[in-house]
């Protein structure tokens, strides 16, 4: 038996960090959206467990190594083979480790004796990482806590968007490290439907420079996803999307892509 999911990244529409708590963790508000740049996960039987990947920088512990021995915590897992196909960027804010887990989580009831509840998955998610919840549900979706406090939203996002990373990352840890050396508002969630990020006060001028030219290329409005680095611009039409995004240099990672529904 073979299952093969399609693990899309997020966009972080709005994204505002609490202050630290006394576990060192920063508590979140954010706006989730999910869209159509996928990874690709197959896992199938076989006689020995395996992984393997396309990107030689995926450590041999990783965020779907992590889920499965969750997994095998609590059901018995025969022996498996799993594919991961990355087309994601890593350290670009968009949740492709995450949503890898995410979508081992959403292909294992395939292959076991019972299918896990869905609270079980939801607390293997929170115990790999913060992001992880989102991809069990997709679409769009409102998040507090640390990522596991989830509404989804039902309104359908009209934007197509370009999603642009620049050729160097931003590691998580540094970035927010950065934004707590400055004083902030933890902010509450919009009412309007605008684009904000904290870590845009702390973001690579790269970042900050990429933002402006997605809006001179058109975008409706544009900003960064997640810690960074990848920044991305809403437009009006696919045909304007694809139009900016040839306009952008041909060497650096960019994709046009669409709102993605619920799982």
């Amino acid at each position: 038996m073979k299952v093969v999911v399609q693990c899309p990244a997020k966009l972080n529409l709005f994204l505002a960090v609490g202050p630290k708590d006394q576990h060192g963790y920063h508590p979140l508000r954010t706006i989730f959206q999910a869209v159509s740049l996928f990874d690709i996960l197959e896992v199938e039987s076989s006689e020995t467990d395996s992984f393997v990947a396309n990107s030689p920088a995926l450590p041999e512990v990783n965020t779907v190594t992590k889920a499965l021995s969750y997994i095998k915590e609590v059901s018995s897992v025969p022996p498996l083979r799993i594919v991961l196909e990355k087309h994601i960027p890593s350290e670009a804010g968009l949740g492709g480790g995450s949503s890898d887990a995410g979508g081992l989580l959403r292909a294992i009831d395939a292959f076991l004796p019972a299918p896990l509840t869905m609270a079980t998955k939801r607390d293997i998610a929170v115990a790999v990482g913060a992001d992880v919840p989102f991809f069990l549900m997709g679409g769009k979706a409102r998040a507090e806590g640390y990522g596991e406090i989830l509404e989804p939203l039902n309104e359908v996002d009209r934007f197509h968007y370009v999603v642009w990373k620049p050729p160097f990352g931003c590691p998580t840890g540094q970035m927010f490290k950065e934004l707590d050396s400055r004083p902030r508002q933890w902010l509450e969630f919009p009412v309007e439907n605008r684009l904000y990020n904290d870590f845009e006060r702390v973001a690579p001028c790269g970042c900050l420079e990429r933002i402006d030219v997605l809006l001179s290329l058109g975008a409706v409005d544009a900003g960064l996803s997640g810690s960074g680095s990848a920044v991305f611009g809403r437009f009006e039409s696919e045909d304007r999307a694809i139009r900016a995004k040839h306009l952008l240099p041909p060497e650096e990672f960019a994709a046009v892509c669409s709102p993605m529904a619920r799982f």
